[in-house]
């Protein structure tokens, strides 16, 4: 069985990872943007004692808040760098798409 801990410490483990070899940071208009919130989440929950259905439910919150906020941004890291200025205004796709992973996982990890 899977506590909450050991999904949070993994979790962070792999966007740690994914933030290393992209060299990306928060508010760079990457994936990062949703992925962030969601371990910031998941480790407050494990931190609480926190039950995983709950705690992923809510970093799916936190990853889609993280994603909308890529709009106003102009993207620094990946291939919407290219894009400049025409960017702002523009949701990331690699934020809607790790967002949507998030999503999945929450669904899948539903109590009901």
């Amino acid at each position: 069985e899977l506590s909450l801990g050991d999904f949070a410490t993994a979790f962070e483990t792999g966007v740690k990872g994914v933030m290393m070899r992209g060299k990306a940071n928060l508010g760079e208009k990457t994936m990062i943007d949703s992925l962030l919130p969601a371990v910031d989440v998941l480790k407050a929950a494990a931190a609480q004692n926190g039950i995983l259905s709950a705690a992923i439910h809510d970093a799916e919150r936190a990853a889609y808040k993280g994603m909308l906020d890529t709009v106003p941004l102009i993207a620094r890291k990946g291939r919407a760098s290219y894009l400049g200025e025409r960017a702002i205004g523009h949701q990331d796709p690699g934020a809607t798409s790790s967002y949507l992973l998030i999503k999945t996982a929450s669904e899948t990890l539903s109590d009901g």
